[in-house]
Protein backbone atom coordinates (compact mmCIF):
# COMPACT_ATOMS: atom_id res chain seq x y z
CA UNK A 1 0.00 0.00 0.00
CA UNK A 2 1.06 3.29 -0.59
CA UNK A 3 1.91 5.71 2.31
CA UNK A 4 0.82 8.91 2.88
CA UNK A 5 4.48 10.28 2.80
CA UNK A 6 4.98 8.48 -0.62
CA UNK A 7 1.49 10.28 -2.03
CA UNK A 8 2.50 13.89 -1.01
CA UNK A 9 6.29 13.45 -2.60
CA UNK A 10 4.60 12.55 -5.21
CA UNK A 11 1.98 15.26 -5.49
CA UNK A 12 4.12 18.14 -4.65
CA UNK A 13 6.52 16.56 -7.58
CA UNK A 14 3.86 16.98 -9.82
CA UNK A 15 3.13 20.18 -9.22
CA UNK A 16 7.02 21.61 -9.52
CA UNK A 17 6.84 19.73 -12.75
CA UNK A 18 3.83 21.74 -13.98
CA UNK A 19 5.68 24.72 -12.41
CA UNK A 20 8.19 24.12 -15.08
CA UNK A 21 5.84 23.97 -17.91
CA UNK A 22 4.59 28.07 -17.52
CA UNK A 23 6.48 30.48 -19.87
CA UNK A 24 8.87 31.91 -17.82
CA UNK A 25 6.90 35.06 -18.31
CA UNK A 26 4.26 34.10 -16.28
CA UNK A 27 6.74 32.41 -13.69
CA UNK A 28 6.39 35.08 -11.28
CA UNK A 29 2.77 35.48 -10.96
CA UNK A 30 1.01 32.57 -11.50
CA UNK A 31 0.67 29.31 -9.01
CA UNK A 32 0.13 26.18 -8.97
CA UNK A 33 -1.75 24.19 -6.08
CA UNK A 34 -3.74 20.96 -5.08
CA UNK A 35 -6.90 22.01 -5.39
CA UNK A 36 -9.16 21.14 -1.48
CA UNK A 37 -12.60 21.59 -2.97
CA UNK A 38 -15.60 18.64 -2.03
CA UNK A 39 -15.31 17.26 -5.92
CA UNK A 40 -13.36 19.97 -7.42
CA UNK A 41 -13.37 20.26 -11.35
CA UNK A 42 -9.93 17.92 -12.47
CA UNK A 43 -8.57 21.25 -13.25
CA UNK A 44 -9.32 25.29 -13.44
CA UNK A 45 -7.49 28.86 -12.24
CA UNK A 46 -8.74 31.83 -10.70
CA UNK A 47 -7.15 35.45 -10.21
CA UNK A 48 -6.71 35.02 -5.97
CA UNK A 49 -5.26 38.76 -5.96
CA UNK A 50 -4.07 41.17 -7.93
CA UNK A 51 -1.91 40.69 -10.76
CA UNK A 52 -1.99 36.75 -9.38
CA UNK A 53 -3.52 33.77 -10.70
CA UNK A 54 -3.90 29.94 -8.99
CA UNK A 55 -4.01 27.00 -10.89
CA UNK A 56 -5.82 24.34 -8.98
CA UNK A 57 -5.50 20.58 -9.63
CA UNK A 58 -7.69 17.54 -8.32
CA UNK A 59 -4.46 15.42 -8.56
CA UNK A 60 -6.83 12.38 -7.38
CA UNK A 61 -7.81 12.38 -10.61
CA UNK A 62 -5.16 13.97 -12.94
CA UNK A 63 -2.89 11.48 -11.84
CA UNK A 64 -5.28 9.00 -14.05
CA UNK A 65 -3.99 10.92 -17.34
CA UNK A 66 -1.82 10.15 -19.52
CA UNK A 67 1.50 12.67 -18.81
CA UNK A 68 0.94 14.56 -22.57
CA UNK A 69 -2.97 14.27 -21.62
CA UNK A 70 -2.08 16.52 -18.04
CA UNK A 71 0.35 18.69 -20.15
CA UNK A 72 -2.22 19.89 -22.96
CA UNK A 73 -4.97 20.49 -20.26
CA UNK A 74 -2.88 22.15 -18.31
CA UNK A 75 -1.45 24.58 -20.78
CA UNK A 76 -4.87 25.03 -21.69
CA UNK A 77 -5.33 26.43 -18.43
CA UNK A 78 -2.18 28.56 -19.60
CA UNK A 79 -3.65 29.61 -22.67
CA UNK A 80 -7.01 30.58 -20.41
CA UNK A 81 -4.57 33.03 -18.50
CA UNK A 82 -2.47 34.02 -21.02
CA UNK A 83 -6.31 35.46 -23.27
CA UNK A 84 -7.20 36.58 -20.02
CA UNK A 85 -10.31 34.76 -19.84
CA UNK A 86 -9.93 33.74 -16.17
CA UNK A 87 -12.82 34.53 -13.63
CA UNK A 88 -12.64 38.27 -12.12
CA UNK A 89 -13.27 38.62 -8.52
CA UNK A 90 -16.67 38.01 -8.99
CA UNK A 91 -18.07 41.50 -7.38
CA UNK A 92 -21.22 41.07 -10.08
CA UNK A 93 -22.96 38.55 -7.33
CA UNK A 94 -22.22 41.06 -4.72
CA UNK A 95 -23.45 44.22 -6.66
CA UNK A 96 -26.41 42.40 -7.81
CA UNK A 97 -27.65 41.50 -4.36
CA UNK A 98 -27.12 45.37 -2.86
CA UNK A 99 -28.43 46.56 -5.83
CA UNK A 100 -31.77 44.16 -5.40
CA UNK A 101 -31.50 45.43 -1.91
CA UNK A 102 -31.36 48.99 -2.35
CA UNK A 103 -34.58 48.55 -4.73
CA UNK A 104 -36.70 46.99 -1.85
CA UNK A 105 -35.66 49.53 0.21
CA UNK A 106 -36.36 52.48 -1.66
CA UNK A 107 -39.60 51.12 -2.91
CA UNK A 108 -40.80 51.78 0.52
CA UNK A 109 -38.66 54.91 1.26
CA UNK A 110 -40.07 56.00 -2.32
CA UNK A 111 -36.89 57.53 -3.37
CA UNK A 112 -36.87 58.15 -7.23
CA UNK A 113 -33.24 58.85 -7.55
CA UNK A 114 -32.02 56.40 -5.50
CA UNK A 115 -34.66 53.49 -6.97
CA UNK A 116 -32.81 54.26 -10.30
CA UNK A 117 -29.47 54.08 -9.09
CA UNK A 118 -30.69 50.50 -7.71
CA UNK A 119 -31.68 49.71 -10.90
CA UNK A 120 -29.35 51.20 -12.84
CA UNK A 121 -26.44 48.49 -10.61
CA UNK A 122 -28.84 45.35 -10.77
CA UNK A 123 -28.74 46.06 -14.92
CA UNK A 124 -24.95 46.59 -14.97
CA UNK A 125 -24.02 43.18 -12.36
CA UNK A 126 -26.45 41.52 -14.30
CA UNK A 127 -25.52 42.12 -17.71
CA UNK A 128 -21.96 40.85 -16.63
CA UNK A 129 -23.06 37.54 -15.35
CA UNK A 130 -24.95 37.23 -18.61
CA UNK A 131 -21.74 38.16 -20.50
CA UNK A 132 -19.89 35.89 -18.11
CA UNK A 133 -22.15 32.90 -18.33
CA UNK A 134 -22.78 33.02 -22.04
CA UNK A 135 -22.37 29.62 -23.08
CA UNK A 136 -21.22 30.44 -26.66
CA UNK A 137 -18.94 32.88 -25.23
CA UNK A 138 -17.38 30.76 -23.03
CA UNK A 139 -17.14 27.87 -25.72
CA UNK A 140 -15.33 30.41 -28.14
CA UNK A 141 -12.55 31.20 -25.09
CA UNK A 142 -11.97 27.71 -24.42
CA UNK A 143 -11.66 26.87 -28.20
CA UNK A 144 -8.59 29.55 -28.24
CA UNK A 145 -7.33 28.38 -25.16
CA UNK A 146 -6.85 25.23 -27.03
CA UNK A 147 -5.03 26.54 -29.96
CA UNK A 148 -3.12 28.55 -27.50
CA UNK A 149 -2.51 25.27 -25.40
CA UNK A 150 -1.27 23.90 -29.49
CA UNK A 151 1.07 26.58 -29.86
CA UNK A 152 2.89 26.24 -25.95
CA UNK A 153 3.61 22.42 -26.25
CA UNK A 154 5.47 23.16 -29.97
CA UNK A 155 7.01 25.89 -27.80
CA UNK A 156 8.13 23.21 -25.24
CA UNK A 157 9.16 20.72 -27.86
CA UNK A 158 6.14 18.76 -29.24
CA UNK A 159 5.82 18.65 -32.83
CA UNK A 160 2.03 19.97 -34.19
CA UNK A 161 0.88 16.22 -35.12
CA UNK A 162 1.62 15.22 -31.45
CA UNK A 163 0.37 18.29 -30.01
CA UNK A 164 -3.47 18.10 -31.50
CA UNK A 165 -3.40 14.33 -30.73
CA UNK A 166 -2.53 14.95 -26.95
CA UNK A 167 -4.78 16.86 -26.34
CA UNK A 168 -7.29 15.30 -28.32
CA UNK A 169 -6.94 12.26 -26.54
CA UNK A 170 -7.77 14.08 -23.29
CA UNK A 171 -10.67 15.75 -24.47
CA UNK A 172 -11.87 11.82 -25.40
CA UNK A 173 -11.05 10.91 -21.71
CA UNK A 174 -12.99 14.01 -20.72
CA UNK A 175 -15.91 13.14 -22.67
CA UNK A 176 -16.17 9.82 -21.13
CA UNK A 177 -15.67 10.63 -17.95
CA UNK A 178 -18.08 13.85 -17.54
CA UNK A 179 -21.69 12.41 -16.91
CA UNK A 180 -23.57 15.93 -17.06
CA UNK A 181 -24.76 16.66 -20.55
CA UNK A 182 -24.19 20.04 -20.96
CA UNK A 183 -20.28 19.65 -19.80
CA UNK A 184 -20.34 16.86 -22.14
CA UNK A 185 -21.29 19.05 -24.95
CA UNK A 186 -19.10 21.44 -24.28
CA UNK A 187 -15.70 19.06 -24.19
CA UNK A 188 -17.37 17.53 -27.66
CA UNK A 189 -17.64 20.83 -29.74
CA UNK A 190 -14.15 21.87 -28.47
CA UNK A 191 -13.04 18.38 -29.87
CA UNK A 192 -14.86 19.00 -32.89
CA UNK A 193 -13.23 22.14 -33.44
CA UNK A 194 -9.72 20.77 -32.68
CA UNK A 195 -10.10 17.79 -35.69
CA UNK A 196 -11.05 20.94 -37.73
CA UNK A 197 -7.99 22.82 -36.57
CA UNK A 198 -5.86 19.89 -37.08
CA UNK A 199 -7.11 19.45 -40.52
CA UNK A 200 -6.43 22.45 -41.61
CA UNK A 201 -2.78 22.33 -40.17
CA UNK A 202 -1.89 19.28 -41.69
CA UNK A 203 -3.03 20.73 -45.06
CA UNK A 204 -1.08 23.86 -44.66
CA UNK A 205 1.94 21.79 -43.81
CA UNK A 206 1.41 19.60 -47.07
CA UNK A 207 1.18 22.88 -48.92
CA UNK A 208 4.82 24.66 -47.46
CA UNK A 209 6.49 20.66 -48.08
CA UNK A 210 5.37 21.37 -51.72
CA UNK A 211 6.66 24.71 -52.01
CA UNK A 212 10.04 23.96 -50.81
Amino acid sequence: MTSYATTARADLSELRRLKSLLPPELKSWVTIEASTAVNPPLITCEEIGRDQVEVQVDLAKWDQLALDQRNLLFWHEVGRIQLDTIPRDGWEMAALAIGLGGAVGELWVQDGLLLLLALLLCGVSGWRLYQRNNGEKTLREAIEADEKAIALATRFGYTLPNAYKSLGSALKVLIEQTPKKKQRRKYEARLDALKKSAAKAKEQMKTNRSEI
